[in-house]
This record gives structure tokens, sequence and C-alpha cells, in this order.
């Protein structure tokens, strides 16, 4: 799966009907529709389609014809979205329609087209769950596992230093699992060292 962290707009021309393509995270959805409804207030049709994981890990989906035909625009939109595996992401086209009608299989096609160029040109990044771990240590240690958790590619989103050190670090399940085993082999931690955030 992937998603969008920044906002990529693309303009697709077709018989004299211009879609307007803009990709952005879902966390600009809302002002992001708010933002092209004030800068073209002559456009005919928002439509959208967005697709978020929610806290259980299910993929929440939605769209919008925005008064096209029915089946035509929305859904269509959403489908190169699932289709490209984006989550987290929303797509807005603003369509301003040229005086040709392009007819149901011609919207179809169109709103397609315009949402797969706005991602052929977006940065997509590879969705990773992150899984959370606090690691406790001694002292002498401190420099050893911040090289081995580099080398592992894990971040480090705290650091506590009291009577021990403690780290909070956040990689991919099987990373974090990995660079665990190998602080237990070098006998760094052992089980009662880890609380999984």
């Amino acid at each position: 799966m992937f998603y969008v962290d920044s906002t990529t707009t693309i303009t697709y021309e077709i018989k004299k009907s211009k879609f307007i393509t803009t990709l952005v995270p879902m966390s600009h959805f809302e002002s992001t529709m708010e933002q092209l409804k004030q800068q073209h207030p002559k456009a005919r049709h928002f439509v959208y389609a967005y697709r978020y994981l929610n806290s259980f890990d299910q993929i929440v989906e939605n769209s919008s014809d925005d008064g096209e035909p029915k089946g035509t625009s929305g859904k269509p939109t959403l489908a190169v979205l699932s289709g490209n595996e984006l989550i987290n992401s929303a797509v807005i086209v603003v369509r301003y329609f040229g005086g040709v009608k392009l007819g149901t299989g011609g919207l179809v096609k169109a709103y397609s087209e315009a949402t797969n160029l706005a991602i052929s040109q977006a940065n997509l990044k590879k969705y990773l769950k992150l899984y959370y771990v606090k690691i406790q240590f001694e002292y002498p240690h401190v420099s050893k596992v911040e090289y081995q958790v580099a080398q592992f590619g894990i971040e480090i989103e705290n650091k506590i230093f009291e009577q021990q050190v403690s780290f909070v670090l956040s990689g991919s399940k099987k990373m974090v699992e990995n660079l665990l085993e190998y602080l237990k082999q070098e006998n760094i931690i052992d089980q009662n060292d880890i609380i999984i955030q």
C-alpha cells in the first residue's frame, strides 16, 4: 500500500472540458475542497474519492459524483485510487464543462485518466505500519544500541536517562523484532527489558 504526503495537481483536457485533479493527504481533504471551491467558483463539478485506514486497520472509502451522471465520476476515481493501492489519500477533480457532452463512457474514461495522471506525477510513499517498543538497558551500552538501531533502519522516538537508559523505538514489526533478537544475543537486554507500546 502507498500514500501521499504532499499535494499534486494536474490539468487534463478533453473535448474542451477541463479536469483539474488534486491529489492530497487525507488530512488535507476538507481544507483543500474549501480552497478549490473558492478558487473555481464557476466550475460545474467537484468530484472526489478517498481511502484511509481507520484505527482498526480497516480501509474506509467514499466517493461523490457531485452532479455528474451516477457512477460516471466518483466510482471510477475511487477505482483508480484502489487500483494503485493508495490509502490515507484523497483526490478531488474540478470539472469545467466545455460545451461538448462526453457521454457516460467518456466521463468514466476522462475521470479515470485525470486521476491516473495525478498519481503518476505524485511522490508515492510506501505505507509501513509502525511498531513501537520501549527497551531499557545500562548506560555503557548507549552508543552500541544507537549504532545498531540505525543499522536496522529503526527510529528512536524518545530517549530517557534515569537509573537505566530507556529508548522508545519505532519501525516495521520485523525490523524491530530482528533488533531485539540481536540485542538479546549480545546480552544488552533480556525479555524483561522490553515493553511493547
